[in-house]
Parts: structure tokens; sequence; C-alpha cells
């Protein structure tokens, strides 16, 4: 599915966008009707699944992605190009459950997460580049140089 207007898009997957919504409409249940003080057993802090949130910017130099990933290490993130797409995928590993103290709550998510965009055809994917600071991944698109859309005049007979 294309972002418009710069062609910059997702690859769409029915499954996870269900239980991307199901995570949702659950955790508004919960705020709506609360469900504290809960007690936890320790399966309270497995891994669920995630997806970082990413902004989409472009201007007349480069397409820029930024992805919150805040308590991930640069360690644990991965930027991949292959075929046209890029992937952007990493862990955030979940706190251990201390000795002495109660979780009522854990609505941040864990575990691993992969997001794809396709990459525009005006992107130069040889020069790509990504900077990590303060939970915050940016990663860089030039577009190359000299490519712009061509209008082809339509003629209405």
């Amino acid at each position: 599915m294309d972002l418009e207007p710069s062609g910059l898009g997702t690859r769409w997957d029915a499954f996870r966008e269900m239980e991307r919504e199901m995570a949702m409409l659950w955790d508004r249940m919960d705020r709506a009707f609360g469900r504290w003080p809960m007690e936890s057993t320790g399966e309270d802090l497995t891994t669920t699944t995630w997806s970082p949130n990413v902004d989409i910017t472009e201007d007349g130099q480069e397409y820029q992605i930024k992805a919150e990933l805040p308590e991930v290490k640069k360690e644990e993130i991965r930027v991949l190009v292959r075929d046209g797409m890029l992937s952007l995928s990493g862990e955030r590993k979940s706190e251990k459950e201390e000795k002495g103290r109660k979780y009522h709550r854990i609505e941040r998510a864990y575990g691993s997460f992969e997001r794809s965009f396709r990459l525009p055809s005006d992107a130069d994917a040889t020069k790509i580049t990504s900077e990590f600071k303060d939970g915050m991944l940016k990663v860089h698109l030039p577009k190359v140089p000299g490519t712009k859309p061509k209008a082809i005049e339509v003629k209405v007979a």
C-alpha cells in the first residue's frame, strides 16, 4: 500500500493489522474499565508483538524515516535494504521482575519488531544512512539527483 504522495509504502499484512487492531481494542477496554490492581504471576511480563511508530517525510534532497525506539539499544537495531525494500528490525527486551516489587500494570510492549517500506523509485539505495540518538532512529534516503516526475499532457478529443 503506497503512502501518498511520495510512493513510499509498507508491505500490508492483514493478520498483523488485525492483531494490532485487537491489541488497541483491548488496551482501550483496559483503560475504560480498569484492571488495577492485578496480580502479577511473572507471565504478565511475556513479550508481545509491537511495532514502533514512524514518521516519513520528504524534501527536495531526501526522504527521512523517524522511528520511535525507546529503551531499545543501538546494538539491537538492524537497517536492511533488499529487493527495493527497506526493513527496520530489532528488539526491546522486557524488564526482569524484581523480588519485592509487585507489578500492577504492564502497558509497554516488548519483544521483536519489524517494519518494511517500499523504496521510492527516486531513492538512491546505495547511499542510505542512519543515526540513532535518544531513542529515535533516523534513516536518510537520498534522492537520485535530477529525477523529477515527468508530466504528460492528455489530450481530450
